[in-house]
């Protein structure tokens, strides 16, 4: 019988237990996640040739999740970008829709959301 491939999902936060708990949830749901704790980091992982969609933190030292979207953007204009964030701003959220993101999420946030919002994503699909 033939494996099926899990679609991979990369996750980047500077909060260990943050990055440690989309990981376990996203590997508890059917997906590989490879989790990193910087935009630079994930940059020189060589993962955003595979990942099939990126979780990202706003607010991180150095590159912020932003300017990670960006850049991501630049190479692969399609993969699916979901924000999350501590700081509820409605103008940062609407600058990274704008910018392309599926969606941003605001911590503490509901893991079932997390979960429909990767799967729409995956899938091109509108989710509610």
């Amino acid at each position: 019988m033939a494996s099926e491939v899990m679609p991979l999902v990369a996750a980047v936060d500077d909060d260990f237990r943050v990055r440690e708990s989309i990981a376990s949830l996203l590997e508890s749901a059917g997906y590989a996640a490879l989790v990193f704790s910087s935009a630079e980091e994930f940059l020189q992982s060589g993962t955003l040739a595979t990942a099939m969609c990126v979780i990202s933190d706003v607010r991180m030292p150095g590159m912020d999740g932003i300017e990670l979207q960006r850049r991501i953007r630049l190479e692969r204009p399609r993969l699916p970008v979901i924000l999350i964030s501590a700081h509820y701003n409605p103008e940062i959220r609407q600058k990274a829709i704008d910018e392309g993101a599926v969606d941003v999420l605001y911590k503490p946030f509901d893991a079932g959301d997390l979960l429909k919002i990767v799967q729409s994503a995956l899938t091109g699909s509108r989710w509610e």
